[in-house]
């Protein structure tokens, strides 16, 4: 009989029993917190389903993108109920689309029985593991003063390893940061692999890069060719987690 969290481990499984989940969907592995906001959503964005090589499920929440930069309070709660209506609904691991709802890690985490990373940054201290104990990690972010010591300690990282660089200020990256319905992509690209290689040219000490923003992953590839250096960012933890907790059997030969 296949288990009774719903897993079809192998072909037997399909001429058994099957036991509903309760969910009125299913197949999503990842269940992803999503901001109401309207701008281009590229392939490679978290709030792009075309990112991912399987399925996942999303959950609106509405306010003003400040309010999460902000860690507000008032909209704990909607953030957690998103939540608790993903792992229903079937989500094996939820993910915070948007670095900043690192503000509600714990919280969250708290609230369901599945894994839960809130914020690309719960990275952090994995990737300064792989480095030398000198080096340190180029975080690229949309709000650079919200960047904290404090905020950090949230997901259990320590920002004195890291470099902090503001992007939200960039004109290229307005369309994202401010709702807009047009964007000049191929000047952002420029604009953010420039902005890298040079930062990293100025810090050598650098020896990885994070990118804290859901809207950047697209430009993952062009951040590395400008720097040489790992990039990490979203996607990479998406990866991750979804690998963990859909694992597959292996065959072929020996």
């Amino acid at each position: 009989m296949a288990d009774w969290k719903g897993y079809i481990q192998g072909p037997d499984d399909l001429y058994s029993d099957i036991v509903c989940t309760g969910a009125y969907v299913g197949g999503h592995p990842v269940g992803i917190i999503a901001v109401d906001l309207v701008y281009p959503k590229l392939p490679g964005n978290v709030a792009n389903a075309l990112t991912y090589d399987f399925p996942v499920i999303y959950k609106k929440v509405s306010f003003e993108i400040e309010q999460l930069f902000a860690g507000d309070p008032s909209i704990e709660k909607m953030i957690v109920d998103a939540a608790v209506e993903l792992e229903k609904d079937g989500a094996r691991c939820i993910i915070g689309a948007c670095g900043y709802f690192a503000h509600f890690q714990k919280q969250v985490a708290a609230a369901v029985d599945i894994p839960v990373f809130m914020s690309s940054l719960t990275q952090v201290p994995l990737i300064k593991l792989g480095l030398k104990p000198d080096q340190k990690i180029l975080v690229m972010c949309a709000s650079g003063d919200s960047m904290t010591p404090e905020f950090f300690k949230k997901v259990n990282a320590n920002i004195d390893d890291c470099i902090i660089q503001d992007v939200g200020s960039m004109e290229s990256f307005a369309p994202i940061r401010w709702g807009k319905l047009v964007l000049d992509n191929k000047r952002l690209a420029k604009d953010l692999s420039e902005l890298a290689a040079k930062v990293t040219n100025e810090h050598p000490e650098i020896g990885a890069i994070l990118l804290e923003c859901s809207d950047l992953p697209p430009y993952a590839c062009d951040i590395q060719r400008a720097t040489g250096l790992p990039v990490y960012d979203f996607i990479s933890l998406i990866n991750w987690v979804e690998h963990a907790v859909v694992q597959k059997r292996y065959y072929g030969y020996l």
